[in-house]
């Protein structure tokens, strides 16, 4: 890579895009500067106010409106508040010539070719020569953009295509013009991996680029398919969600949440510009399209799409379904199929893909249908749209959420299979599927000593994928680097004398196996290795404690073996801090509750950026019990010497745990005090946070590390406190802001942290704290209330408020 640095960008164009794309370089600590166009009219608020066409505040009033909007948009584009600082406003007449000062301007303007033009134009008067300059453009040939351009502008000119929204979307398609040195396109490359923390995608300049070319097909694929196979809104997305490693969102409430128009603006592009598309008449609108169109029935920015909320006649919200062939809204029917009950058992879903072609029903007809007109477009696009397949899976993968990509769904059904299920639907094999079957290569791509490959068209074989030096693929060494496996975990050698412990429960929850793997794992790597990592690569880190085996002792009254469970919980997190040998955490997504614990008592938490943290057990009706509740006693201690008012201090941890704080990302996890600022990191791509954990961890183990001295020193308050949290929980149950039962709930904690009745503040040692900590827990698991709750989790995911 280059010695370019990228110190300051400026962003020209403040609509949604723009505004997140400025929100995501200001995440990374970029400065921006975000510029729009001068208002032409007054609105009411400023004529009232007396203001003229002159003052600053009305000629920056679309850029500072549309970012403010932004700021305030859920989810949020900003990792934290403060971060926004780091973005300028100023409008493209008073403050164009500061772009002089930036090290890459970014075009994210209407996609208007004249208005893209007039803005190029403008910027060449001020740009400084070298400095790359990029479109977000999703569509507009570069040749087109590139006209009447000086030599050095083409010479730095990409599309850097972001998809929305910027900070949750990892695609980054860079599309090179025709003049484009090959380093600026390296450069944007990796500042897109490394720095952007994204999947950066090199496309060729074609229609709608990669990811929404083939996003697209697949959309149109099933809006011409749905009524042909009698299926409806509710089936197709039940079909096309989570069962097949896809969001939640699936295929119709996606379409309404991104928007007909900008849907249907895509595929009327793709139809006008990919005459000899072989599948060129799937990209025309149906009419149910068209009508929706015209009905302005566009999806949630216009409150109904192929979804509608409603209320109905007893006063409770509903959901109402578009029905395709009345046109008129129903209420929402849960869709069930034979089929996907035959998957329930298969916990991966690229496991699935073989018994899901294979169904005698409806959903095995509309997966071989749709599977089958997938895969003979995608073999179609190549060299068309990239000549190398692995980047059409990275670019569904990362833009549209897919957890495989079409090459790796096909390899899961067979190559073969796969053609029999194209034929069926009337379509051949591409020549270069063929010769590659000829060649008896069996699989488009392949694992070899830790490392994917893929087969390259060009070269007829399996070529090593690039790019894969800096990431740890848990996936390709899990079989060759295990050391130790039972139910729970996985523990894998990632070399260099450093282990990883791996959850494989079901979504990653810690219970009785996953700790004795992470004891097993400690004592392997203090007899054999230098240090351990405890990291996953799954959809979330850990939602937490196994709360059904909690509930089940609990219901069961033995609390004995309660007792013991959650002490062997606080002993697996404690021997965490206490080992002889450094311990990385990494954390990503959900990390909650037991998750979370665990994260603290690492030596070092490698965070994704992304990661969701928090102590969440008041919402089941417990503490948290292992370990957490003392932890932020311990934390609280900590900071008692840095001159703030210790009760004021110790009250804000009790806050973080009574109202059971999620951050919504690393950064605002530190303001809780679950990351430590001088301790922690934050890595912004979370396909490197093995690789840099593992890196962490030898650092650690290289300068000398030594197993710490357990504490005896956490200053607690006791009756001081423990006073103070009594008369406000009280004040809040009285005033009905609270439950009774939540009450005894805080009133526990509070015991906890106060370090109990002490008559006055005292030093004590962490196994003090735990102890305390374990009765309060054990008692609120006698409390049919807390079962309820615990029940309540269990049957639906969502906490109980009594």
């Amino acid at each position: 890579m280059s010695k370019r640095r990228i110190k300051k960008v400026a962003i020209i164009g403040s609509g949604i895009m723009g505004s997140g794309i400025a929100c995501h370089f200001a995440n990374i600590g970029v400065d921006v500067l975000l510029l729009d166009i001068v208002p032409r009219e007054l609105n009411d608020k400023e004529k009232a106010k007396g203001l003229s066409l002159e003052d600053k505040v009305v000629r920056n009033r679309l850029v500072n409106d549309a970012l403010t909007a932004s700021l305030k948009s859920k989810p949020s584009p900003i990792y934290h508040k403060k971060f926004a600082n780091r973005i300028t406003t100023g409008n493209l007449e008073d403050d164009i010539a500061k772009v002089k000062e930036v090290d890459w301007i970014m075009e994210v303007v209407v996609e208007r070719l004249d208005i893209k033009q007039q803005v190029f134009e403008k910027l060449e008067q001020y740009r400084t020569p070298g400095t790359i300059i990029s479109s977000n453009t999703s569509g507009i040939p570069i040749k087109f953009m590139n006209e009447g351009r000086s030599e050095d502008f083409r010479k730095h000119f990409a599309v850097t295509h972001f998809f929305n929204p910027p900070r949750y979307l990892k695609l980054f398609e860079v599309v090179p013009g025709p003049d484009c040195k090959p380093e600026i396109t390296d450069f944007l490359m990796e500042y897109g991996e490394k720095f952007l923390g994204k999947t950066s995608v090199l496309a060729k300049d074609t229609p709608a680029f990669i990811g929404n070319r083939i996003g697209i097909f697949g959309i149109q694929s099933l809006f011409h398919q749905v009524k042909s196979l009698g299926l409806t809104v509710e089936e197709v997305d039940k079909l096309t969600g989570p069962v097949i490693g896809r969001p939640k969102s699936a295929t119709f409430r996606t379409v309404d949440v991104v928007g007909l128009d900008t849907l249907v603006h895509v595929a009327n592009g793709i139809y006008d510009n990919c005459p000899d598309d072989e599948a060129h008449d799937l990209f025309k609108l149906p009419d149910f399209i068209s009508t929706m169109m015209d009905n302005k029935w566009l999806g949630s920015k216009t409150g109904q799409g192929f979804y509608k909320k409603s209320v109905n006649a007893d006063g409770k919200k509903e959901i109402l379904a578009l029905d395709l062939d009345t046109m008129e809204y129903r209420p929402s029917k849960k869709a069930k199929f034979a089929t996907l009950e035959l998957t329930k058992t298969i916990d991966k879903p690229i496991d699935r893909f073989k018994i899901l072609v294979g169904g005698k029903d409806k959903a095995g007809e509309f997966y071989r249908k749709n599977f089958g007109a997938m895969f003979a477009y995608v073999q179609n696009r190549i060299p068309e749209i990239s000549d190398e397949l692995y980047r059409i899976d990275d670019a569904m993968k990362a833009g549209f959420g897919w957890e495989n990509g079409p090459f790796e769904i096909w390899d899961a059904v067979g190559i073969k299979e796969g053609i029999e299920l194209m034929k069926a639907e009337g379509h051949e094999p591409a020549s270069w599927v063929t010769e590659m079957l000829e060649k008896e290569e069996s699989a488009f791509y392949t694992v070899k000593d830790g490392a994917t490959y893929y087969y390259d068209v060009v070269a007829q074989s399996q070529v090593k994928k690039p790019g894969q030096e800096s990431f740890i693929i848990l996936d390709n060494i899990r079989k060759s680097s295990e050391v130790f496996k039972n139910s729970g975990v996985v523990i894998e050698d990632l070399g260099d004398g450093i282990l990883n412990c791996e959850f494989q429960s079901k979504m990653n929850t810690i219970g009785g196996d996953v700790l004795a793997g992470l004891n097993k794992a400690v004592d392997i790597a203090e007899k054999d290795f230098d240090g351990l990592v405890v990291g996953n690569q799954g959809a979330n880190f850990s939602v937490g404690a196994n709360i059904g085996m909690i509930f089940m002792m609990a219901v069961e009254q033995e609390y004995d073996e309660l007792n013991m469970a959650i002490k062997y919980f606080q002993d697996t997190v404690m021997r965490m801090r206490y080992s002889s040998i450094p311990t990385v955490v990494a954390p990503h997504g959900m990390s909650l509750g037991g998750a979370c614990e665990l994260s603290m008592h690492a030596d070092k938490v490698v965070a994704a950026a992304e990661t969701y943290i928090g102590l969440v057990e008041f919402g089941v009706g417990v503490i948290p019990g292992g370990a957490g509740s003392k932890e932020m006693a311990l934390r609280a201690s900590d900071t008692f010497n840095k001159g703030d008012v210790e009760l004021n201090v110790l009250q804000e941890y009790f806050l973080t745990v009574g109202m059971a704080k999620v951050a919504t990302s690393a950064y605002e996890a530190f303001d809780m005090g679950v990351l430590q600022h001088g301790k922690d990191v934050v890595v912004v791509n979370k396909d490197r946070q093995i690789a840099t954990a593992k890196s962490h961890a030898r650092l650690m183990a290289d300068a000398g590390y030594t197993q710490p001295v357990k504490r005896k020193d956490v200053k607690v308050l006791g009756k001081q406190a423990l006073g103070m949290f009594l008369v406000g929980t009280d004040s809040m149950e009285a005033s009905h802001y609270i439950s009774e039962h939540d009450q005894k709930i805080a009133n526990k904690l509070a015991y906890v942290m106060a370090g109990g009745d002490l008559s006055e503040p005292t030093l004590v040692t962490e196994q003090y704290l735990l102890d305390l900590e374990r009765e309060a827990f054990l008692s609120l698991c006698t409390e049919r209330k807390t079962l309820e709750r615990i029940q309540h989790m269990l049957k639906t995911g969502k906490p109980l408020r009594n």
